[in-house]
């Protein structure tokens, strides 16, 4: 398509750098094609070169194993995975190779894109290895293991640090699972935060920008039951609004010195979001599914200050399972509406903020993902292969695997990451903008859910409150 360039008149003349660049697509997305023929699983944004325009980077290919010891979770890793940097006109920055010492799966293999050091250019940090230490099946057992940095221009390993070890963990299923996450412990400062376990023991530990410990915790630390809440992700997020940021690790939460601040003591949830649910409570909530069976109060949303439970399912639930849905879909309602539903059988339920059931349905997916596409205050969602109001007929279908959501080109509205072979499309919406809003990556909660989507499940980001 055409490229029209916007500059600025100054003194007489014009600028000596244009202001702006945009587009005209023939198709209403916009393509970067990758170094070769496949696809990929994960994908992070971060300034890399300092220029002031985002960088795509990829996590390649879409190949997954699963610690867990049963038929059809895990396998033996057939590639290693590779790490890969593009600009948005297609230049591929730099390939790094995880090598065989990171099995092929999410949950040894975290990763995040953020500005840590402070040299306005963004760095890759990840969970690394040394050689090939897998065993006659193909597992991972023993071996150094690292967090390294690679320098965002470049790729190349610039600092490691030893990663939290395996010890004290009951088997190789319950500490091959690992995170990796920012957050602000001062209010201001990036810090990285690293973090194994979910199901049993979890450790977790913040690194200033030098890989200097501020703090290490573990679960048996604490007088009540930590062990065992973690999510399938790791967010930062300043809950009690102290302006520093806490540490969620799913149905407990860590306050910024490291020492817990509240748990649920229910187990693991697979949905925990952090968010503005309920505009009748002050503050931040937070809305949980739970995949431990529960007699009562497997879906709730609670304060996330304080852990209080504001309402809850009274069902039993069995199994909650995915990533379920935080958002405002429905202008009748205020606030946002939940959404949860069981891995075994066909029950999804939705939620008002307040704990109205508005519908009980058995034809929804576990995971539909909300987005702002068209401008108005509601968020429409994509179920299959198109994004739709809720309810409605498809406004825009989606040719590729959706591998996320998020406003990646500045105009406040979301776009689409999907991953067709051998390239990484965006889905841009072409409707007018009713408004001028600050792009959402401004936001310092929404930054921080983008920041955490490279590491255990992609759950959307959120923002926080104005």
């Amino acid at each position: 398509g055409c490229v029209y360039e916007l500059s600025l008149w100054e003194n007489g003349r014009l600028a000596d750098k244009p202001a702006a660049k945009a587009s005209l697509c023939s198709k209403p997305y916009l393509r970067i094609p990758l170094a070769g023929d496949y696809d990929f699983q994960q994908v992070g944004v971060g300034d890399l070169d300092g220029d002031g325009a985002l960088e795509f980077v990829i996590k390649q290919p879409n190949f997954n194993t699963d610690p867990y010891q049963q038929p059809g979770y895990w396998k033996p890793s057939t590639t290693t995975y590779k790490i890969e940097a593009y600009r948005l006109d297609g230049t591929r920055l730099w390939q790094y190779d995880m090598g065989w010492s990171i099995e092929a799966g999410i949950w040894y293999s975290p990763w995040v894109v953020y500005d840590v050091d402070g040299d306005n250019a963004a760095e890759v940090y990840c969970k690394a290895g040394e050689g090939d230490p897998r065993d006659e099946k193909g597992l991972v057992q023993s071996g150094p293991e690292y967090l390294v940095k690679l320098d965002g221009r470049t790729g190349r390993v610039v600092a490691k640090t030893a990663w939290l070890s395996r010890e004290g963990y009951p088997d190789y299923n319950y500490y091959c699972r690992n995170f990796l996450t920012v957050a602000c412990l001062d209010g201001k400062t990036p810090s990285l935060i690293m973090q194994r376990g979910t199901y049993n023991l979890i450790k977790t530990q913040a690194l200033d920008k030098d890989f200097q410990s501020l703090w290490y915790w573990d679960s048996t630390q604490e007088k009540h039951k930590y062990a065992g809440q973690g999510s399938h992700g790791l967010i930062g997020a300043d809950v009690d609004n102290d302006g520093r940021d806490e540490i969620v690790l799913g149905a407990a939460v860590l306050d910024e010195t490291g020492k817990g601040l509240w748990t649920l003591e229910m187990g693991h949830p697979d949905i925990c979001y952090v968010a503005d649910v309920d505009p009748a409570n002050t503050g931040l909530e937070i809305f949980y599914g739970f995949e431990t069976k529960q007699k009562t109060d497997g879906m709730c949303v609670v304060d996330a200050a304080t852990g209080r439970k504001l309402w809850t399912h009274k069902e039993p639930t069995a199994h909650l399972h995915g990533q379920g849905m935080t958002a405002d879909v429905l202008a009748e309602y205020p606030g946002m509406e939940v959404l949860a539903g069981e891995r075994d059988f066909n029950k999804r339920w939705l939620y008002s903020a307040s704990g109205k059931l508005i519908e009980f349905r058995e034809d929804l997916p576990l995971t539909p993902r909300p987005l702002w596409w068209d401008g108005d205050p509601q968020k429409e969602v994509i179920l299959g292969k198109s994004i739709q109001d809720w309810p409605g007929p498809a406004i825009q279908p989606i040719e590729g695997r959706v591998v996320a959501v998020l406003d990646c080109l500045g105009d406040h509205r979301e776009e689409v990451i999907a991953c067709v072979k051998g390239e990484l499309r965006i889905y841009t919406t072409t409707i007018p903008a009713p408004d001028r809003r600050p792009c959402l990556l401004q936001d310092h909660l929404y930054r921080m859910g983008v920041a955490a989507q490279t590491s255990g499940y992609y759950y959307p980001a959120q923002l926080g409150i104005p």
